[in-house]
């Protein structure tokens, strides 16, 4: 959606290394942003967008206006089902349809041979995979590793937002996540026990209020209560007013 960090920037320079082409889209969705969300406050620089995807060797922006995107009368949306109902289903009604109706359309029009996502967006890269696995899309999807700061923190658009104080803070995030694998280690099984523990940890963090703390299947977003393959440790915290999220999978 634009205003780009180098977290966007990893998925081109990986797509460049792998493919005869590389397009990057940018598209600020309307349809993904709830009641609650400030679409108006997303920071925007497309000019400066377009100078870092030309730097690093993109060969084309595509760059759609909304009435190209939803032109008058537009009414179809895409429901991905379960995987797309908890965690940020339940905290952002209608933010998953948007982003599966969106990702459609683009893949349509672009026709790419591959996709590049980021990881730190976990429930939105399982979402885009069950699209493309029900409708049979012929596109690979491309999951990237998180890119972050120094101090852990992922790097996010969101982050902007932040003041030098909630900065401070919002490494308490990946401080959590750090935390549940140090307990996965040691041989902690019970997925209730760590989320209980994520949650008295943060909860230390003056600044920090927790929207939710999951430990679920990575495919499924299903719940756990006892781990026995891998688990997607997920978070959504708001820092002041700030709401960041967070992720890291155990026994990958």
């Amino acid at each position: 959606m634009g205003y780009l960090h180098e977290g966007h920037l990893s998925l081109v320079r990986a797509a460049r290394k792998q493919n005869q082409h590389v397009i990057a889209s940018i598209f600020i969705n309307p349809a993904q942003f709830g009641p609650s969300e400030d679409l108006s406050r997303y920071p925007r620089d497309i000019e400066h967008d377009v100078s870092l995807l030309g730097e690093i060797g993109t060969d084309t922006v595509f760059i759609p206006s909304e009435a190209e995107i939803y032109p008058k009368g537009f009414g179809t949306s895409v429901d991905v089902g379960p995987v797309a109902g908890p965690l940020e289903g339940i905290a952002r009604p209608g933010h998953f349809q948007g982003v599966a109706t969106v990702v459609l359309k683009l893949f349509n029009l672009i026709q790419p041979t591959r996709a590049y996502f980021g990881r730190k967006d976990g429930q939105q890269l399982a979402v885009i995979g069950r699209l493309v696995r029900d409708l049979d899309l012929r596109v690979e999807i491309v999951a990237m590793p998180t890119v972050r700061d120094p101090d852990g923190l992922a790097m996010s658009t969101r982050n902007t937002y932040l003041t030098p104080v909630q900065r401070e803070a919002a490494p308490v995030l990946w401080q959590a996540l750090l935390l549940s694998q140090e307990m996965w280690t040691r041989g902690v099984r019970d997925a209730e026990s760590i989320r209980g523990r994520i949650k008295e940890f943060i909860s230390d963090q003056p600044l920090a209020s927790i929207d939710y703390v999951s430990v679920a299947h990575p495919d499924s977003f299903e719940e756990l209560q006892r781990i026995k393959g891998r688990a997607l440790v997920s978070l959504a915290v708001r820092i002041g007013d700030i709401r960041l999220i967070d992720n890291l999978v155990l026994g990958e």
